[in-house]
């Protein structure tokens, strides 16, 4: 089997707790890189929260971004293909957020929106401050979700949270049941909407097909569920240490946790 391309999710993943890419990983990649092989980044992040990564990876490729939502050309800066929601979609979702009391980070055009600022829209944005200005994602706090919608151009996908994953469970359940939306936990506490039929997977498929090539090329790391339509069909899935259990059991490899040399080991295993 030969290996043309390399999959990296980001949180969980290739970061580390402190959202840093570790300077082993950084080292094993750039040597991949230099020996040919392709770094995609494929991510539940919006493009605007991946700057510093992408520049550090030193990337030439396209991002897969909000979970295959869809794919960013950050050298033309422009969007190159995509299956957003439609405004319906989300002032109804908007609707059914208010009723049940959960909160919702809206991913649109070039930001984030949102109406209460959370535990993880407020950790996100420490964390953005630590960035270089012209590095730093856009979140917007708008009064209502509901009217927003209808004034961006493109919405990417929610990101709903709430202490209680049992409620947020529930709720998940109701929103593809109610509106035939997606939803995917993307953390422990986190679960994704999405238009139907988006997934990492399948727009990594579609662009690897672009580049002559098939997901029997790929090398893929994830460590969450929204990682398992790319871990399962990639030529090799490989799943942090410190994923869910249901994650490890779905992966043709198990490495070591996000805070260590995993991936580098990984990579100068079975690739290098």
């Amino acid at each position: 089997m030969t290996f043309r391309v390399i999959a990296l999710d980001l949180d969980g993943t290739l970061l580390t707790p402190q959202k840093t890419i570790l300077p082993e990983s950084l080292e094993a990649l750039r040597r991949a890189r230099e020996a040919g092989f392709k770094l995609v980044i494929v991510t539940g992040r919006h493009h605007v929260a991946i700057h510093p990564f992408y520049q550090a990876l030193e990337l030439d490729t396209p991002a897969i971004c909000c979970n295959g939502t869809y794919l960013y050309d950050y050298h033309a800066k422009k969007v190159i293909s995509a299956d957003p929601l439609r405004p319906e979609q989300a002032i109804a979702l908007t609707d059914m957020l208010h009723t049940h009391h959960i909160h919702g980070l809206m991913y649109v055009d070039d930001a984030m929106m949102y109406e209460t600022a959370t535990g993880h829209v407020l950790r996100t944005q420490n964390w953005a401050q630590r960035l270089p200005e012209n590095q730093r994602p856009v979140f917007t706090q708008v009064p209502s979700l509901k009217e927003a919608a209808q004034e961006v151009e493109a919405i990417w996908k929610f990101a709903l949270t709430d202490i209680d994953t049992l409620k947020l469970n529930a709720f998940a359940t109701e929103v593809e049941q109610t509106l035939g939306l997606a939803c995917e936990w993307s953390w422990h506490d986190q679960v994704d909407v999405a238009q139907k039929g988006n997934s990492k997977g399948k727009r990594l498929a579609e662009w690897v097909a672009s580049q002559g090539l098939s997901m029997e090329n790929v090398v893929a790391f994830g460590d969450n569920y929204n990682d398992l339509s790319m871990l399962e069909p990639a030529g090799l899935g490989i799943a942090m240490g410190n994923a869910d259990d249901a994650i490890k059991a779905r992966a043709d490899r198990v490495i070591g946790d996000n805070t260590g040399t995993s991936i580098a080991d990984a990579l100068y295993q079975y690739v290098l």
